[in-house]
């Protein structure tokens, strides 16, 4: 099995590599300084672990988290995925912890976007201590990355119609510096507003005037024109 398994390089596209560092921001000074691609898009990923998952081995997963490249990266990452969506409580409380200690490949937003909802949601949601302490630590770190993984990890939440978690997050970045944080946020309450427009506009009522511009017109997308502008206006 090992000897059949493809490698993902043989997959790269050099043309589509150039333009996915440019979209990640990857040159002297961004946010995605330095990191590098391969060129292959997300279809084509998550079909090669589809079809590859039980051939990866432990060892070839840690290969993958570990890798220079931003697309093996993401492999190792929806891996762990797959896995954590399929386990017991216990496992994916294993898997969180797992991930929590490798947080450092999660280091764009689409990586974090991808894995996290399924790697740290579902143990926050259950309210496990370590997950919880871990929530708050991240929410203050001065790391980017670090505060849109606590964000993105109350998405699991949301979709069980809990909103705690998410409003504690949203309400702790309105000073945050980083429009990818005021998106993210704004993500999140918009998230929330399609499952309870009451608790988005109890949110909105209380911090729409101190919201970053971009937070509040990712959260207010779904509502109607005429609301758009009131809430924009009242900011």
């Amino acid at each position: 099995m090992r000897n059949k398994l493809p490698s993902l390089r043989t997959l790269a596209d050099p043309n589509q590599a150039k333009i996915l560092a440019r979209f990640f921001k990857t040159g002297p000074g961004e946010y995605g300084e330095g990191d590098r691609f391969l060129g292959i898009r997300m279809p084509v990923l998550r079909e090669y672990v589809k079809q590859n998952r039980l051939a990866l081995t432990v060892s070839r997963q840690k290969t993958l988290l570990n890798s220079l490249y931003h697309e093996e990266r993401m492999a190792g990452l929806l891996i762990w995925v797959t896995a954590s969506k399929s386990g017991t409580e216990a496992e994916q409380d294993r898997i969180a912890r797992l991930f929590l200690k490798n947080k450092k490949v999660a280091n764009n937003w689409d990586l974090i976007d991808v894995s996290v909802p399924d790697l740290l949601g579902p143990s926050l949601y259950r309210k496990r201590p370590f997950m919880v302490q871990t929530f708050k630590r991240l929410l203050g770190s001065k790391n980017l990355w670090d505060r849109r993984i606590a964000i993105l990890s109350t998405f699991y939440s949301i979709r069980k119609k809990d909103f705690n978690n998410a409003w504690l997050a949203c309400a702790s970045v309105l000073e945050d510096q980083e429009d990818l944080i005021h998106k993210a946020s704004g993500w999140m309450l918009r998230e929330i507003g399609k499952r309870d427009p009451g608790v988005l506009r109890s949110f909105l009522k209380t911090f729409s005037g101190s919201m970053p511009r971009t937070m509040l017109r990712y959260a207010i997308e779904r509502f109607s024109e005429t609301e758009r502008k009131r809430w924009l206006k009242a900011r």
